[in-house]
């Protein structure tokens, strides 16, 4: 009888195992997406020079202020989950080896004047971002050096490059690195 059983059911599984049925429809095709440049395999971010900008003076609250919004910039598209870096152009300065370069400052950055201290601050969402100058002074009587034609980068940063120990967010070179952005593949928009 066990001899039988054993038989049986590799009949069984034999019958079964050669069975086939007609084949189905074929699929859809999936979408195409969009080339992008090398990097980490599905980790992407995105530096972005914005030009041009210029603050504006709330007397009631005494700061300035001026509003982003991601979609007038880019078309990159920002998740919850990723930081926000913003940078702020000091100017240009001069190297020992007789050559220039662009120096930047992560926001929060302080100035102390002979009037006061003002400070850059920003806040964000994954639609815009809010660049505030605050102060501990009466703002109306700010240079227009700090206030007018301003120019920032904002990096969008994807979380697992955020959250890694060695991501220096405080150096925007080390930032562009880590995420393998050069200089020509940064997106420049005036807003002006």
């Amino acid at each position: 009888m066990n001899k039988f059983s054993t038989i049986l059911g590799a009949v069984i599984v034999f019958v079964f195992a050669a069975c086939e049925g007609p084949q189905g429809p074929p699929g859809f095709d999936g979408l195409d997406g969009l080339d992008g440049l090398d990097g980490a395999d599905g980790i992407q971010g995105q530096v972005v020079e914005v030009e041009g900008v210029n603050f504006g003076y709330d007397a009631e609250a005494n700061l300035f202020s001026t509003l982003i919004t991601f979609s007038d910039v880019t078309d990159f598209e920002v998740f919850e989950s990723d930081a926000v870096l913003v940078y702020r152009h000091d100017g240009i300065i001069d190297l020992n080896d007789g050559t220039t370069a662009d120096a930047w400052t992560q926001i929060p950055q302080n100035y102390f004047l002979n009037e006061g201290t003002i400070q850059y601050v920003f806040a964000h969402t994954f639609v815009d971002v809010e660049l505030f100058i605050d102060g501990n002074f009466d703002l109306s009587t700010l240079s227009t050096d700090f206030t007018d034609n301003q120019l920032f980068r904002i990096v969008f940063v994807p979380s697992e490059y955020a959250e890694s120990p060695d991501f220096d967010a405080s150096n925007i070179e080390s930032v562009m690195s880590h995420l393998n952005i050069d200089e020509e593949h940064i997106t420049t928009l005036d807003i002006n």
